[in-house]
């Protein structure tokens, strides 16, 4: 048996590692969009969670969290950068889900209801969900950006890192002889 032979061909990884890239850059696009359309809207979502009592910053917030999210998604279908852009959008989904849960959990105290029961809208783009599916939602993206930040996604990519790797100094054939 050969050590080198995988079970999954190696151009499947390559294919989901683009798909990967692909779904999570384009989901960041279109929530972004979403939300930069109606910045008054995810405003006033986004007050729901306390996160500071400053008009200025919710202000700012809500007018440049949308085009980060835009950008991200963009580096990341655009194939440029695809580490960082992995890592920025894990910095964003993982604030993001902890406010999500504390939201549900203060929703679910004061409804007397089943955590899973929860539903309301977390300020995302897809308007009312409930709490679980927004949860396991948001861990496929997660994983996602985690796969990402490991190393797939390298097919397709217009430039995957924004720094080169230096060149390996190869010995000139020769150049020994020459001194």
């Amino acid at each position: 048996m050969n050590p080198r032979r995988t079970l999954i061909p190696r151009t499947w990884v390559e294919a989901a590692g683009l798909l990967a890239r692909w779904l999570l850059g384009g989901s960041f696009i279109y929530l972004g969009l979403v939300k930069a359309m109606d910045p008054g809207d995810f405003l006033k979502l986004i007050r729901q969670y306390h996160l500071t009592q400053s008009p200025p910053a919710l202000d700012c917030l809500a007018a440049l969290l949308p085009w980060f999210e835009v950008a991200c998604g963009v580096l990341l279908v655009a194939g440029v950068a695809v580490r960082g852009a992995a890592l920025v959008s894990l910095l964003l989904l993982i604030p993001f889900t902890v406010v999500v849960w504390h939201r549900a959990l203060e929703l679910q105290a004061i409804k007397a209801i089943p955590l899973c029961m929860v539903k309301f809208d977390c300020g995302c783009g897809h308007g009312e969900e409930f709490f679980c599916r927004k949860l396991t939602e948001n861990l496929v993206w997660m994983g996602l950006g985690v796969w990402l930040l490991a190393g797939a996604g390298r097919k397709g990519c217009l430039r995957y890192a924004l720094k080169e790797p230096d060149p390996v100094m190869e010995p000139v054939p020769g150049a020994a002889a020459e001194k």
